[in-house]
């Protein structure tokens, strides 16, 4: 590896692994990098599972992953909340328990709330979970997305995230969501902080074109698309930029580390 390009940042979800069994090549390609002492994280807008659980997953199937590796947005946002609405009273929408992960986060069921959550979609977003988030923002709370992610993929193919449910708060409540997760400017940020090393310096490799590979341009890093995971051909179709790079899996990416 070049010295413009010493860092990596890893998607998880359709990059190592989908509906989390490994995808082809996955496991070698993260051992050559651990073998190569690659400084790396993992950043991943997953918030089915905590990062203590994350990395237990990942180390059962072959790719041993400690939890401080992992940087997810429901971590960030558990931060963000710390220091932005402390002692808030907060509702969270999400498929999963995410309470190991929302450190000093006051979640509530009932009563009074002052932000309004919302994390991964599942089938706990029914249409009453979602008329008493938008009773709450039309009441005042704030509006925090993890990520708006409009889709992600499984071994049963597409499957619809929460993107669009973000986006419909946001209109029938007339509010702007702050997003944690990739593609926020900050997401990046924290992740080049935890490297400890210039975003110029650091690759982010990942599925999803807009929130992998394009924000993390947009903050400086380059960016490496996989054709795995959410992948499609049409993605690259009309963009105003493009990747850094483009290959086949994980698998590929020392050999174009090593050819720069």
């Amino acid at each position: 590896m070049d010295d413009e390009a010493r860092g990596l940042l890893i998607d998880i979800d359709g990059v190592l692994v989908m509906s989390w069994r490994p995808l082809p090549g996955a496991v070698e390609a993260l051992a050559g990098l651990r073998d190569a002492e690659v400084p790396l994280r993992f950043a991943t807008n997953t918030t089915t599972r905590t990062r203590d659980e994350i990395a237990a997953t990942l180390t059962a199937v072959g790719m041993p992953v400690r939890s401080d590796e992992i940087l997810s947005a429901p971590a960030a946002t558990a931060s963000y909340l710390r220091e932005h609405h402390p002692g808030a009273r907060c509702l969270l929408l999400n498929e999963g328990d995410l309470r190991a992960d929302l450190i000093g986060v006051q979640l509530v069921d009932t009563g009074q709330v002052d932000v309004v959550v919302v994390g991964g979609a599942g089938p706990s977003f029914t249409y009453e979970a979602f008329n008493r988030a938008f009773a709450a923002l039309h009441d005042g709370a704030s509006l925090v997305a993890m990520h708006r992610n409009l889709t992600w993929r499984t071994i049963e193919g597409l499957q619809l995230d929460s993107g669009g449910f973000v986006g419909a708060l946001e209109e029938a409540a007339d509010v702007e969501a702050t997003v944690i997760g990739k593609p926020s400017a900050e997401f990046f940020a924290a992740a080049a902080r935890d490297l400890g090393l210039a975003p110029s310096t650091i690759t982010m490799v990942g599925d999803d074109v807009h929130n992998d590979v394009l924000a993390a341009q947009d903050a400086g890093m380059r960016g490496v698309l996989v054709r795995t995971g959410k992948f499609e051909p049409g993605h690259l179709d009309g963009l105003e930029r493009r990747p850094d790079a483009v290959i086949d899996s994980l698998g590929d990416l020392q050999a174009l580390l090593a050819a720069r």
